[in-house]
């Protein structure tokens, strides 16, 4: 029986064009790291992998294939944080219901959400 999430990859040409984004700026601690593979976040809950592959180059040509999500407790925030260290975002906070979304690139042009529930 499939019971979740447990993790999602980001492949990369290079490790190191993704790995100081997601893990200094964003802030996402490292749990594992091989050569050409890192596993962020905390093992036993949803993490994310970064990696190499051989069959990726370059940027995302298309990044809206897929959207990864981060939790924040509070987007408004970050958002503020990242944007003013240079991060390019497409959409500032905005409210969807029960979840507060920012959506960003990281340095490929992936496409990566902050969301945070809106207590009510």
């Amino acid at each position: 029986m499939i019971t979740g999430m447990r993790g999602a990859s980001i492949w990369s040409e290079n490790l190191d064009n993704l790995l100081p984004f997601y893990r200094d700026l964003l802030g996402l601690p490292v749990a594992i790291q091989t050569p050409g593979f890192v596993v962020l976040g905390t093992l036993g809950t949803a993490t994310l992998g970064l990696g190499t592959h051989s069959e990726v180059h370059g940027k995302n040509a298309d990044p809206a294939r897929h959207m990864v999500g981060l939790g924040s407790d509070d987007v408004d925030a970050d958002w503020k944080r990242l944007e003013a260290a240079g991060v390019a975002f497409l959409e500032r906070p905005t409210d969807y219901g029960q979840l507060r979304i920012a959506t960003l690139r990281d340095p490929e042009g992936n496409l990566i959400q902050l969301l945070q529930p809106i207590k009510t």
